[in-house]
């Protein structure tokens, strides 16, 4: 279903991605331990490139990708979109504990399913495990995984992108240039935001070895997330990763 023309696909083990030094944070909710896999994206690529876009897997791309690709970022780290929680403050998302952190109320909030990524500068930062630092510190507040890291991490320093780079499928927009199912996946019968983008996703899916695919049950999807927590709390005890043997820049001194 991958035109080799146009596309590459490269597998990559988890164990050989994060340092054996790292401890993930094995927090309360249902999101997998691979959702901190983004943190890493700067690492999987060539020493010799200064750039990477990481997408979360449940978005549709409308727009030439490319544009955003040549987006200028100046000094910033990286780059993403506002979230729909808009502010820290926000009630229902956003930092719980953001006072205690002396974090402004008012201050932007980003969504991390899309990230344009200046790998240089992270990996000078040390990002990643500033990152997981402060997710292992401040526990009992982690909402969202490692967004709610990098927004207490990194707040007030990174660059916003238009908001049509990251369009949540629950929400109706004139141009959007990423659609991103935030909430239940297009692929389940409970399916419950925007029924066009539900469409969209079918005509592509349809593109592939997948046609004919029909939706499953939410049993299904709720039997997955049990399954997640479990397996978090399980490989989060386990985890003694090695370092990656491929790329030229050592990983370890980010840390």
């Amino acid at each position: 279903s991958i035109n080799p023309q146009v596309t590459s696909l490269n597998w990559v083990l988890s164990q050989n991605v994060i340092p054996a030094t790292t401890k993930l944070p094995v927090d309360h909710t249902a999101f997998p331990l691979t959702a901190y896999m983004r943190l890493f994206a700067p690492f999987l690529i060539p020493a010799s490139e200064s750039k990477v876009i990481y997408m979360d897997v449940d978005m549709i791309v409308l727009e030439d990708i490319s544009k955003l690709w040549h987006t200028d970022i100046g000094n910033n780290i990286f780059a993403a979109v506002q979230d729909h929680q808009k502010v820290v403050s926000c009630e229902w998302g956003g930092i719980p504990n953001y006072k205690a952190l002396g974090i402004p109320a008012d201050t932007k909030y980003f969504n991390s399913g899309l990230l344009l990524i200046n790998t240089k500068k992270w990996i000078e930062a040390g990002i990643s495990n500033k990152v997981i630092r402060c997710m292992n510190d401040n526990m009992a507040h982690v909402n969202y995984a490692d967004q709610y890291g990098l927004n207490v991490a990194m707040y007030n320093q990174w660059f916003e992108l238009d908001s049509n780079w990251n369009c949540f499928a629950a929400f109706d927009y004139e141009t959007p240039y990423i659609i991103h199912f935030l909430d239940i996946k297009p692929i389940f019968k409970s399916y419950n935001s925007k029924k066009s983008y539900q469409e969209e996703f079918f005509k592509y899916l349809n593109m592939t070895a997948w046609s004919g695919f029909k939706p499953i049950s939410n049993y299904k999807r709720l039997y997955r997330k049990i399954q997640n927590k479990a397996k978090k709390i399980f490989m989060g005890s386990k985890l003694n990763l090695p370092l990656f043997p491929k790329f030229k820049h050592n990983i370890s001194t980010a840390y």
